[in-house]
């Protein structure tokens, strides 16, 4: 299949991009805020496009066609979207919508990449289903939201076939250490530069951490299933909870660090605890996560380790 990944150039989109290159025909659209080119192999067709620029998108699908669309550009610091909400909302709501007036008539199969860590908000029941009311509680949760209800939306009217996912806190190699998303690989860079981790609040909170080839798996089994995924939501993530303290003592464990995290006052609009159940992506398409997290944990400090050794040959 013709197939083009929004934000290929990214953490999760390079990775995705690299299990569908021997079975498909892939393009990659990216603005390279966060993504890196080098991420993606040189064969691998690139257009360097913002999606919030409507013209240049709409000049895009006005000369390719596609039969999917993995969405996965977007803004994806809850911190970020707290601080500037109307930055968050023009990627993540109006750059969106660029995508889909473009695709109105083409008409591809969306797969969006939407939140389950920020859109649900608190629930009294862990791990939390996709029957559950999304509450989200920060901009960033609100903007997911309101992009899976415009997909619906022009599914609707336009007959755009969709498929959501909702991810977990996603980790693994490739993953952005400078931000302020992504735990995983914060603690992990900053451990391995000797430099001191930091924790908000008293790093109790939870998360669903799940390994980004877990992610991409679930990805590339709902492209086998059209007639299952087609139309529906799903959870992916591993239905347990971790917290942030239990974590830090496990990436410091493996790399033999014994230094304390430093702690602040928690961030504003971030959740308390989370988990996700994975069970109706099992029974739909039989996905279930396979890492765990102390083998993702481990791949991935292998990669910093090597990309650190590549900065200082």
């Amino acid at each position: 299949m013709r197939i083009l990944v929004t934000g290929g150039a990214g953490f999760i989109g390079s990775h995705l991009v690299e299990a569908l290159l021997p079975f498909h025909t892939v393009a990659v659209l990216d603005n390279l805020s966060t993504g890196r080119r080098e991420n993606l192999p040189p064969c691998v067709p690139f257009y360097h496009i913002d999606l919030c620029d409507s013209e240049s998108v709409q000049a895009h699908f006005q000369n390719h066609t596609y039969e999917v669309v993995f969405h996965l550009a977007a803004q994806v610091d809850v911190r970020t979207s707290i601080e500037s909400p109307v930055q968050d909302a023009q990627t993540n709501i109006l750059g969106f919508l660029h995508l889909l007036e473009a695709l109105k008539y083409q008409r591809p199969w969306i797969i969006f990449t939407s939140t389950g860590g920020a859109i649900y908000g608190e629930k009294p029941i862990l791990p939390i289903s996709e029957a559950e009311t999304p509450q989200p509680e920060s901009p960033y949760g609100i903007a997911k939201l309101t992009g899976e209800l415009y997909l619906k939306f022009f599914s609707h009217v336009y007959g755009i076939p969709f498929t959501i996912l909702r991810l977990a806190n996603v980790f693994g190699p490739r993953q952005n250490p400078l931000g302020e998303a992504g735990v995983v690989a914060i603690f992990i860079y900053k451990l391995l530069r000797g430099h001191p981790a930091f924790i908000y609040g008293d790093g109790e909170q939870t998360r669903d951490f799940i390994y980004v080839e877990d992610v991409v798996r679930a990805c590339t089994m709902v492209l086998e299933h059209p007639l299952r995924a087609q139309g529906e939501i799903f959870n992916v993530g591993t239905g347990y909870q971790t917290s942030v303290n239990a974590l830090y003592t496990q990436i410091a464990t493996l790399l033999r660090v014994q230094a304390p995290p430093i702690y602040h006052p928690p961030k504003l609009g971030e959740i308390r605890l989370n988990a996700l159940s994975p069970q109706k992506l099992t029974e739909y398409i039989g996905w279930q996560p396979q890492v765990s997290l102390e083998e993702g944990i481990q791949r991935t400090i292998a990669a910093f380790q090597k990309a650190l050794a590549g900065e200082n040959a």
